[in-house]
């Protein structure tokens, strides 16, 4: 699950490691998993008994924290879990969230950056930013005039995400969730 191998924490840590609010937190955040909190008890109350080691010993733990007829439908029920403990793993949300305003200062005027989301807590980082870059002004809505001072980095191209298609899903299924937002650098005549 680490991202960089390099990285002293491993997913065994927050397994084992992590308190059940930390737990049901990240789940719940990360995860958006509706029973984050039983899957959270689950695992503190395995790990009780015995360090939990393995992929297989996790997924069965969670399986036995989700309702029978739940698990029945839907997908895999261990990969919300899995997927919120990759993201505070790898800081992912932070990472993208810190890296974004710099990937747009690197542009050229003119340029464009394009970045693909595959769940809605990227997707929401990726839209609020831009928008945040396109409109940076913080002067009350009732001013008539901006006095902040900031300026507009861009504009955001795609103002409802771009999303496959179906011929793209009929080849590539992973791309069933994916969102592709583009934001372009405003070119320096603009500006004035």
């Amino acid at each position: 699950m680490r991202m960089d191998q390099r990285q002293d924490m491993t997913a065994k840590d927050i397994v084992n490691g992590y308190s059940e609010m930390e737990l049901y937190r990240i789940i719940r955040d990360y995860g958006e998993e509706k029973f984050a909190k039983n899957i959270a008890k689950h695992i503190v109350n395995a790990r009780q008994q015995k360090e939990i080691e393995t992929t297989g010993e996790l997924i069965q733990i969670i399986k036995a924290a989700i309702p029978m007829k739940v698990r029945a439908v839907g997908g895999h029920p261990a990969k919300k879990t899995f997927q919120a403990i990759r993201i505070e793993l790898n800081r992912e949300l932070e990472v993208l969230r810190d890296s974004l305003d710099s990937m747009i200062d690197f542009l050229n005027d003119g340029g464009r950056i394009c970045v693909i989301t595959f769940h809605s807590l990227e997707d929401r980082i990726v839209k609020n930013n831009f928008r945040k870059n396109e409109n940076p002004c913080i002067c009350p809505r009732e001013f008539p005039v901006c006095v902040c001072g900031r300026k507009s980095k861009g504009f955001v191209v795609t103002r409802k995400p771009i999303i496959p298609g179906e011929e793209e899903l009929t080849y590539n299924k992973r791309a069933k969730s994916s969102k592709l937002r583009v934001f372009e650098r405003r070119r320096e005549e603009e500006e004035s």
